[in-house]
């Protein structure tokens, strides 16, 4: 078996919400950068899932293509050898002229992937439709999306109609490239429940796999909903016209992928109640209530291996969250798919997602309110800035044992504290720790400040060592190297300088907030001369500024920069994590590792 890959993909939803239109090409700036794919390619990637997106290259008419945008990025990503995935039709609707129930969407869809096709002869593999269930979910069952339908009948036109779609592009593309490979991606997380939702489950269960059954050919009279379906006006042969089988099925799985029924409302805040018409319940993420945990990305793997025998990968891996919280839940990934392969799963790649971030999606992308979830690049300084997700998938990519501090800690949904709700079943210990823990020092935690940095440390999962500042100021250079070694932190955290008082007392916005002097994994070093120094936050606003300004300072630490930082938050501070909407910018800012300029 060849090693596993990694893979990396761009956040490229083009969805429509009444007649509002969301680019997240645009969004993210990636539309402008046609450098970004250099910056890729620096990583070590050599497989990206890419957007050649209807509604961008025929927005108006079926039979009238601006390929401009789309040639050059495929141009170039050949020149750096780098092999595309390319997606036609990503979360969706299509075109102003069709729609997810338009009858006439697949034979529309077909045209679209021929010519694109014929343009791009040599690319082999394809991803004609992302997540079709998923979208006939958002935009036909549940209404957010275009065309804002909320019935089932609608939800399962939407998906026969994209998998019909599917079916016709395949078979188009295959006149052209008759090696032409299916890459196709679905969210297949599970549902659980309590005993008396069960049969509710047993229906959301079967229906997550519907897509994959259908275009497997394995949908028919003994599948458990083939009856419902019928029912709903289905013909026999509509269905199996869906038939075309993945030669790769995509596993995209989140953190919040894995819901859980519940009927106990009492349990949960008053929004989160629903029902099916014969129960009223709750549909929650598991993370936050499930006491034995989440699925895990090796057991869903293996699931999906074993249930239609085509090899698999892991074609969206991403968190919107910490960055040492981003780093330990793509290495869960990649770990999940290295467990699955030693049990004989044909896991071919694990994809770093939303390279260069993601926005909105705190909203499923029916608002545009400026919510920012970094990925491998922030941009929110204007130009990409690499950060420590970016070096882990360089690692990973390269073969390279990955190192950084942060993965000495498991990540937040192992832990007891995952739990926001009463725990549905047994809950399961945490893991045991493995590896070193290697800690952050604190200087300076009486401050309020320090504080902040305390409790933030906790929340996010990063060991840290206390130590007073006036007592480290007394040792000599030779005896603080010795008190380091001793104590072997990767980084120092100097929050001593600082005494903030009333807002009348904090007006100084040069007033320095932050020092970071880094260390190299875990061995002493001299403290840095040009620490990080973060300066200008909105201090008077302690201590609910405070906390977003710490969060965002610690990415920062996290990611290895060093320099002058400048934060500002156009809405003011907010709790965590909205205020990852933080902007900075750098004031001589450079990477701890001896990089260029920020």
């Amino acid at each position: 078996m060849k090693p596993l890959e990694l893979w990396g993909g761009v956040e490229c939803t083009v969805n429509r919400v009444h007649d509002r239109w969301h680019d997240q090409l645009r969004l993210g700036g990636h539309h402008e950068r046609i450098d970004d794919l250099d910056r890729i390619a620096d990583l070590g990637i050599r497989t990206v899932r890419y957007p050649v997106l209807w509604e961008r290259v025929a927005p108006d008419h079926p039979d009238r293509f601006d390929w401009s945008w789309s040639d050059a990025r495929l141009a170039r990503l050949e020149a750096l050898g780098i092999t595309p995935i390319v997606g036609l039709l990503h979360h969706g609707s299509g075109p102003r002229y069709t729609n997810l129930v338009d009858p006439a969407f697949p034979e529309l869809f077909a045209r679209f992937a021929a010519a694109a096709a014929r343009r791009y002869p040599w690319v082999r593999d394809w991803t004609p439709v992302n997540e079709p269930l998923t979208t006939a979910r958002f935009s036909a069952l549940y209404g957010f999306w275009f065309p804002h339908v909320a019935d089932e009948t609608a939800f399962l036109r939407a998906l026969v109609q994209q998998l019909l779609g599917v079916a016709a592009a395949m078979r188009a593309i295959r006149e052209v490239v008759p090696d032409a490979r299916l890459v196709q991606t679905e969210d297949l997380g599970r549902t659980f429940s309590t005993p008396r939702l069960a049969y509710q489950a047993d229906y959301e269960n079967a229906r997550r796999l519907l897509s994959l059954d259908l275009l497997t050919g394995t949908f028919g009279p003994g599948s458990a909903l083939w009856k419902r379906v019928r029912g709903m006006g289905f013909s026999e042969a509509e269905l199996r016209a869906t038939r075309c089988p993945p030669d790769i099925i995509g596993v995209n799985y989140y953190v919040t992928s894995d819901r859980v029924l519940d009927e106990r409302l009492s349990h949960y805040p008053g929004h989160t109640a629903g029902g099916n018409g014969r129960d009223a319940y709750v549909d929650v993420e598991a993370v936050r209530t499930w006491g034995p945990g989440l699925l895990g990305h090796a057991r869903l793997l293996g699931e999906i291996w074993a249930r239609y025998g085509r090899p698999v990968a892991i074609t969206e891996a991403f968190l919107g969250c910490t960055r040492e919280e981003q780093l330990r839940w793509l290495q869960a990934a990649w770990q999940g798919a290295e467990a699955a392969r030693a049990e004989g799963v044909d896991v071919r790649a694990v994809t770093a997602w939303s390279l260069f971030g993601a926005h909105d999606w705190d909203s499923l992308v029916t608002q545009v309110r400026g919510g920012y979830e970094p990925g491998a690049f922030d941009v929110r300084g204007g130009l990409p800035r690499e950060t420590a997700l970016g070096g882990l998938v360089r690692d990973l990519a390269t073969g390279t044992p990955p190192q950084h501090p942060a993965l000495g800690t498991d990540g937040w949904w192992t832990q007891p504290t995952r739990l926001s709700y009463p725990a549905v079943g047994p809950v399961s210990p945490p893991p045991r720790a493995r590896g070193k823990r290697l800690p952050l020092l604190l200087l300076g935690a009486e401050s309020l400040l320090g504080q902040a940095l305390v409790e933030v440390c906790a929340l996010r999962g990063l060991p840290y060592r206390l130590a007073a500042a006036e007592g480290i100021a007394r040792i000599d250079r030779d005896g603080l190297l010795g008190w380091l070694d001793a104590h072997r932190p990767w980084a120092l955290v100097d929050a001593a300088g600082l005494h903030l008082g009333p807002a009348s007392a904090c007006a100084a916005r040069s007033l320095p907030l932050l020092a970071f002097a880094r260390e190299v994994r875990g061995t002493a070093a001299a403290l840095h001369p040009e620490a990080l120094i973060v300066r200008g936050f909105a201090a008077e606003q302690a201590p609910r500024g405070l906390r977003g300004l710490v969060h965002a300072a610690l990415d920062l630490l996290v990611d290895g920069e060093q320099g002058a930082w400048h934060f500002a938050d156009p809405d003011g501070p907010r709790r965590w994590p909205a205020a990852g909407r933080l902007r900075w910018g750098a004031r001589a800012g450079r990477r701890a590792d001896g990089g260029g300029e920020r």
